[in-house]
């Protein structure tokens, strides 16, 4: 994360919204939360405590080797005294990611006294600075620590300069000994510090980044599951609605002539038969999206893999409606241009949950359903009048009252309550999906209009004479 002036750097939990990036897992991590050691100044005592122990170690090292190899003289209060100041200048270690200028400033001030009573030829200290350096280099920004850093360095340069001049000794070496001494220990650890801290955020931003990549995919994956799913639901609605309302409307008939027309009501059982089987057919090829299999080889493997129909089978729509006992005309005009494939089966499936719609709501009223080839557009128009023995009333049963709220025939039923019905809100999805205009509404005469209109690319190439088919009648 990016440092902040004098703040300590925090690497926990990051939260994004809705999506929470993990802390990176360290092992050091684990094991002081283990010991108990979870806070800032606990973790940082205990490795005050370590260089403490290690400055000891050396300082008895430097006192029973070096002094006597190198011909060094101290005596025991000049011993005492650098003993106790290399010591304590381990104990503000303790504030380093706390407050790290006072921390580097203590060690300074300590490492002040170690150069007063040290040797002109010795130099003492070391791990404490180093880490100070460091610290303040991770944590500052980095003009600040090379600042702070850089004014801390000639100090004990200064004190052995003084000191030499007090003593009456030899001032260029010692001075020059001091001052490269601070350079590296404070000046080196921090840009070492600062570079650390560079790539310590450069790898949390990488992190971030990474965990936002996985929270877009999740999101989008999210999204397009719900996408299927309303695409499945408006598939499933057009296939129940289309025919099981012709399956309900032929059983009715069926059972009325069961007793006083027996053949026909085996007719009637065989077609009911027949128009089962078709939607079973038809919920196969919907809910064999939701299983595609490892290793196939694409559309044509399996009987389901057949695309959706579209304009080509409104004839076979219409003579469907017509064996349910339907009047409905079917007129094309203009020249046919073929359509998208999901254009093609939204045409589709808009005329097959109007002329349910019609059925339902209309029951033996005439419908006319006409397809429009234009040079800029496609049209399709399903318009039924209403509905027998009810005139302009009321129009299509079902429609009264429900026009002032939602405009959707199907949306009341026997007298209930008023809501938007599904087959106009998967009209109008199936329109926004292709970018196709719907109108729907009421005739001067009573009935309900469907109407859907599809800019299509200019066709520059001559039309033919517009022909109408009427169909009506026909089988």
């Amino acid at each position: 994360m990016p440092r902040t002036g004098g703040g300590p750097a925090t690497y926990g939990p990051t939260v994004l919204d809705d999506w929470t990036v993990p802390a990176r897992p360290r092992r050091l991590d684990a094991l002081l939360n283990r010991l108990g050691l979870t806070g800032t100044v606990a973790r940082d005592a205990l490795l005050a405590a370590v260089v403490l122990v290690l400055t000891a170690s050396l300082l008895v090292a430097l006192f029973g080797f070096v002094v006597d190899e190198q011909g060094l003289t101290i005596g025991p209060v000049q011993g005492v005294l650098l003993t106790v100041a290399a010591c304590v200048q381990a104990l503000p270690l303790v504030l380093r990611r706390v407050r790290p200028v006072l921390c580097l400033g203590l060690v300074v001030a300590c490492q002040v006294v170690i150069t007063a009573v040290s040797p002109d030829d010795l130099s003492v200290g070391g791990i404490p600075q180093i880490i100070a350096g460091y610290t303040v280099g991770t944590l500052l920004p980095a003009r600040r620590a090379l600042a702070v850093t850089a004014a801390a360095a000639p100090v004990a340069a200064l004190a052995a300069g003084a000191t030499a001049l007090v003593t009456g000794n030899d001032l260029l070496v010692p001075v020059l000994n001091h001052l490269a001494s601070g350079l590296i220990s404070y000046v080196v650890s921090a840009l070492v510090g600062t570079t650390v801290a560079t790539r310590r955020d450069y790898t949390e931003l990488v992190r971030l980044r990474a965990a936002e990549v996985v929270r877009t995919q999740h999101a989008t994956t999210q999204a397009a599951i719900f996408a299927e799913r309303s695409r499945m639901a408006r598939e499933l609605h057009d296939v129940a609605a289309h025919h099981l309302s012709g399956l309900v409307v032929q059983a009715a008939a069926v059972e009325r002539q069961i007793d006083t027309d027996p053949e026909a009501a085996k007719k009637g059982t065989a077609w009911i038969r027949g128009q089962g089987k078709e939607t079973l057919d038809s919920l196969r090829l919907i809910v064999g999206v939701l299983r595609e299999r490892p290793g196939s080889g694409g559309p044509g493997e399996d009987a389901h893999d057949a695309p959706p129909p579209g304009l080509g089978a409104l004839d076979d729509l219409v003579r469907t409606a017509r064996a349910l006992g339907d009047t409905v005309d079917l007129e094309r005009s203009g020249r046919p241009r073929p359509l998208a494939p999901i254009a093609d089966a939204a045409f589709y499936r808009v005329a097959q949950e109007s002329l349910s719609n019609a059925r339902q709501h209309a029951p033996g009223a005439a419908v006319r359903t006409a397809v429009r080839f234009g040079e800029r557009e496609v049209e399709l128009e399903v318009v039924n009048a209403a509905a027998v023995g009810q005139g302009a009333r009321n129009g299509a049963r079902g429609s009264n009252g429900a026009r002032a709220s939602n405009g959707a025939r199907g949306s009341v039923s026997n007298g209930g309550p008023e809501r938007a019905g599904m087959g106009l809100i998967g009209m109008r999805e199936r329109a926004q999906l292709v970018g196709a205009t719907l109108t729907t509404g009421t005739t001067s005469s009573g009935g309900w209009r469907v109407l859907l209109t599809l800019p299509v690319p200019h066709d520059s190439r001559p039309h033919d004479n517009q022909q109408r088919e009427t169909q009506g009648g026909q089988g």
